[in-house]
């Protein structure tokens, strides 16, 4: 699904401030930034990893990332136990800018309460809607800007 130019993936679970979770098939679950938040971070340049093996509360900080905006903590949006980072992020951080919901993935962990938790979370429609509601609440905003510079410069 699409909100404007946003991409949102219909398979994962989602929170208000724009990192998505994917529930693996052997209940593990991937996380990462969405689409909305890259374009708004713009070109990501440095990932910090947490801690592997660390057990963390739901929204609290899993990494870091910096882009050449600011800084920005990454929050898990399960409670669980940290089971690895995307490693090519450390040479290549811009993975998540390229590609935020497949190779740019930023973390997998081992929910702990999946089946208390999930329903807390924004399926894609409530996220496209929560979207929608933030692209109409400033135009002006420097992501819109951005965009519409990169559109002109695309048609140059």
């Amino acid at each position: 699904m699409k909100v404007d130019s946003y991409d949102i993936p219909e398979n994962c679970y989602y929170v208000k401030e724009h990192e998505w979770i994917f529930i693996e098939d052997d209940g593990t679950a991937r996380i990462g930034i969405t689409d909305y938040a890259q374009k708004a971070l713009r070109e990501i340049t440095y990932f910090y990893a947490g801690t592997r093996g660390a057990e963390i509360g739901r929204m609290e900080t899993i990494c870091k990332i910096e882009s050449v905006k600011s800084v920005a903590e990454i929050m898990s949006p399960l409670t669980g136990r940290v089971i690895r980072f995307n490693n090519r992020l450390f040479d290549n951080p811009s993975l998540i800018n390229d590609d935020p919901y497949g190779e740019g993935w930023i973390a997998t962990i081992r929910p702990a309460k999946p089946d208390k938790e999930l329903e807390k979370l924004l399926k894609p429609e409530a996220y496209a809607e929560h979207i929608t509601e933030l692209t109409k609440i400033d135009e002006t905003l420097l992501i819109h800007r951005w965009k519409k510079v990169m559109e002109e410069e695309a048609g140059e």
